[in-house]
């Protein structure tokens, strides 16, 4: 186990001065420390949107379309998503855009989050209206309870009924409750996205599939590991500790402190600059209920090592913050005790 060192993910700092982009830029976003987002968004509209459609277009085509769609998935699925996905969550729960610019909120929804495999609004409304609302706990659609978290069977079953069902699942949640706005935003952006693949297809068949359904299926995925990992130690005396905190990793520095996990669901509109200093603040209380942190490791590590079960691993990288276990036997313990599933009938 480690001991809890300086924190090294990012804060802000004030610029001394702004660029004419910067400046551009302030007059319609909220907060100047969410530069960072429309750098982010630059770039995707630069490198991703305009190859994307030239590989829709006749002039590449064979090994040519191919030599340039491989580069194009690097870019988009595994240097972008991560980013592009983690920015998406913090502008669902902080406004970019001040009031009068709404649209280009709508616009990043409706036209940039099909490229990276998010259908429009789902995101906001499952995450937000459900997610966050029952924090982990049975009736959340993605809720990690009934599932033997260090198990591969266990994960496959997780994502698989996410696939097929989770749409459902969070519609019904939501229609349940009579919550009508946010269901039919639900369906109308989910529905919208079907349809656009189906005709894009009478488009260019080969271009749709490997620009908008493959990274569809692939980000639902992603995002269903990611919360595995954030939710897989659950403490059976006490449902609502269910998550985590990651520190100390580059994860953090790419993807807005995203490691922060128990932190964020305390405080989930906090701003993602802010987190680290927040952690510091409540580090004795998260002690006290010993929620689990690990430094230098994040979620995709995490995953991997619950699925072959190298707990001591994981608990070379648990920081003991104010000696919470005595040894790693103890952690190791704990984190076994944490995986197991919990139907609903022993809450």
């Amino acid at each position: 186990m480690k001991a809890l060192t300086t924190i090294t993910d990012p804060i802000y700092i004030p610029k001394e001065k702004y660029s004419w982009y910067d400046n551009l830029w302030l007059r319609f976003i909220n907060d100047p420390r969410d530069l960072p987002f429309i750098y982010l968004l630059t770039a995707i509209h630069i490198l991703v949107i305009p190859t994307a459609i030239i590989l829709y277009t006749p002039l590449l085509d064979g090994w040519y379309w191919w030599l340039a769609y491989i580069p194009y998935f690097y870019i988009s699925q595994m240097y972008f998503k991560g980013r592009f996905g983690l920015m998406l969550h913090c502008i669902s729960h902080r406004k970019l855009f001040k009031k009068a610019y709404t649209w280009m909120y709508h616009w990043i929804i409706w036209i940039v989050c099909p490229f990276f495999g998010h259908t429009p609004e789902t995101y906001f409304v499952h995450h937000m209206a459900m997610h966050h609302v029952e924090n982990n706990m049975y009736d959340d659609a993605s809720s990690t309870l009934p599932y033997r978290r260090d198990s591969l069977r266990g994960f496959l079953s997780y994502v698989t009924r996410f696939l097929f069902l989770g749409f459902r699942d969070t519609f019904m949640y939501l229609f349940n409750r009579k919550r009508k706005k946010l269901y039919m935003r639900l369906t109308w952006g989910e529905m919208s996205f079907y349809a656009f693949c189906i005709a894009m297809c009478f488009v260019n068949l080969k271009a749709t599939m490997f620009i908008f359904i493959i990274p569809f299926l692939f980000a639902r995925v992603v995002m269903m590991l990611g919360n595995w990992a954030q939710h897989a130690f659950v403490d059976p005396s006490n449902l609502d500790d269910n998550t985590i905190n990651c520190i100390n990793t580059k994860y953090n520095k790419v993807c807005w402190n995203d490691g922060y996990h128990a932190v964020h669901h305390v405080r989930p509109a906090l701003h993602y600059t802010e987190i680290p200093v927040e952690f510091l603040k409540h580090k004795d209380e998260f002690a006290r209920q010993k929620v689990l942190v690990f430094d230098g490791i994040h979620y995709l590590h995490i995953f991997m090592w619950l699925m072959s079960k190298r707990y001591d691993k994981l608990a070379k990288n648990l920081v003991n913050i104010n000696n919470m276990f005595s040894s790693e036997e103890e952690a190791i313990a704990v984190m076994k005790e944490r995986t197991r599933k919990i139907p609903r009938t022993a809450a």
